[in-house]
C-alpha cells in the first residue's frame, strides 16, 4: 500500500518540486493549497488537492477531519507553506509561526500527528552568527535572528521542539535556487539589462543550495525516518560575493554591464523608504528592513555535517552547474 504524503505550500518554488519528487517516488501525494494558489506547476494527473485555510483553525480541523474520515490521516507531512514578503512584518509572525503552531495542535487534537512531520525553515534562524571569524554557523550556536522573517520561523520551531514526542524534522537551507525561484532571477534580469548591483565594501562568505537538493535532502530523511532532527542544508561550499553574478553572466553571454556597489547606509534609507512607501500602497516591497538586513550579513556560511553523516546527503549540485540549469530555464520559459 502506497504511503501518503502531504506537502502544504505545494504551488510554491519549493513546494512544488517536492511534489514531484513525491510523485516520482511513488508516495500518494497530496497537494494542500489555497483555493486562490495558482496550479500551473501541478498537473500531474495522479496528484491529489486539498484545501486548507491556515488563517482560521476551526475551518482547518473540519478539512482535516473531512479527510481523514475517507481517506485516514497521512503517513508524511511537509510543511512548505509560509510568508516570504509581507506588506506588515507582524504578518511573518501569524504566518509562519501563529499558522503553523495552530495546524500541529489540529493535528494532535484529532489524532492526525505523522511519522515525520518536516518544518521547511531557513538559515536566517541564526542570523549574523561568526560575523568576524567568518566560522560556519553550527547548530550548537545560539540563534540570534535580526530579520521578522527568521524570527518568525525559530519560533515556530521552538514551539514544535516543545511538543513532546512530536516527530518533527528542521531543514534550515541558505539561499535557494533554482528554476521558478523570482528572486535570484531578478539578479539575472538586471543583468541582462546591463546593471549588477552588490552592496557593502567588506568580504562576504556566501552559500547557496540548489532546489533539487533541498528535496533530496528532505525525502532522505524520510527514508531513514529521522525526527527530532534539524539540518542546514548548502551545497557544501562557499563563494565570494560576486561569484553569483559572474555565472549570470557567462550564461547569459557576458554583456556589457555596470557594478554599482552601495554602501550599507544608503541601502539602509533606501530600504527604509521603499518599505514605508509600500505600505501606502499595500503592496510589499523587494527593498525593505528585512532584505536590509539580509545583504548587510557578512556570513553565510552554515555546517552541513550532520546532514551528510546522518542523512547521506550529497549535493549534486554546485553553483556554476545550477545556474546553468536555472538560467537556462529562464531562457526556455521566456522570463529572459
Amino acid at each position: 500500500m502506497k504511503k501518503s504524503i502531504l506537502i502544504t505550500g505545494a504551488s510554491g518554488f519549493i513546494g512544488s518540486f517536492l511534489v514531484e519528487e513525491a510523485l516520482h517516488r511513488g508516495f500518494d501525494t497530496w497537494a494542500g493549497v489555497r483555493a486562490s494558489s495558482s496550479r500551473k506547476y501541478l498537473q500531474q494527473p495522479e496528484l491529489h488537492f486539498l484545501e486548507l485555510d491556515f488563517a482560521h483553525a476551526d475551518r482547518l480541523s473540519s478539512q482535516l477531519k473531512a479527510h481523514r474520515e475517507v481517506h485516514g490521516s497521512f503517513d508524511y507531512i511537509i510543511h512548505c507553506a509560509g510568508a516570504t514578503k509581507c506588506i506588515d512584518q507582524a504578518d511573518f509572525d501569524r504566518v509562519n509561526y501563529e499558522q503553523t503552531r495552530a495546524f500541529a495542535d489540529t493535528l494532535l487534537r484529532l489524532d492526525m500527528v505523522p511519522q515525520q512531520f518536516v518544518f521547511i525553515s531557513t538559515l536566517s534562524v541564526f542570523g549574523p552568527i561568526h560575523e568576524d571569524t567568518y566560522e560556519p554557523i553550527r547548530e550548537t550556536d545560539t540563534p540570534q535572528p535580526n530579520t521578522a522573517y527568521g524570527r518568525s520561523k525559530l519560533k515556530a520551531e521552538q514551539y514544535l521542539m516543545g511538543l513532546e514526542d512530536f516527530p518533527y524534522v528542521f531543514y534550515r537551507p541558505t539561499g535557494v535556487y533554482g528554476p521558478r525561484e523570482r528572486d535570484y532571477f531578478l539578479m539575472a534580469e538586471s543583468i541582462k539589462r546591463h546593471t549588477d548591483f552588490s552592496v557593502g565594501y567588506r568580504r562576504q562568505d556566501l552559500t547557496f543550495v540548489y532546489v533539487k537538493d533541498v528535496v533530496q535532502a528532505v525525502f532522505l530523511g524520510i527514508e531513514r525516518q529521522v525526527t527530532r532532527r534539524a539540518y542546514f542544508l548548502s551545497d557544501g561550499q562557499v563563494y565570494a560575493s560576486r561569484t553569483f553574478s559572474d555565472l549570470i553572466c557567462r550564461e547569459l553571454g557576458n554583456p556589457l554591464i555596470i557594478r554599482i556597489r552601495c554602501p550599507l547606509f544608503l541601502l539602509k534609507v533606501v530600504s527604509l523608504l521603499a518599505e514605508r512607501w509600500a505600505r501606502l500602497r499595500h503592496t510589499a516591497s523587494t527593498l525593505n528592513r528585512d532584505k536590509y538586513n539580509i545583504m548587510k550579513q557578512r556570513n553565510w556560511q552554515c555546517d552541513i555535517t550532520p546532514a551528510v553523516r546522518e542523512l547521506g546527503y550529497r549535493p549534486a549540485y554546485d553553483l556554476d552547474r545550477g545556474v546553468r540549469e536555472t538560467i537556462a530555464w529562464y531562457k526556455k520559459e521566456g522570463w529572459l
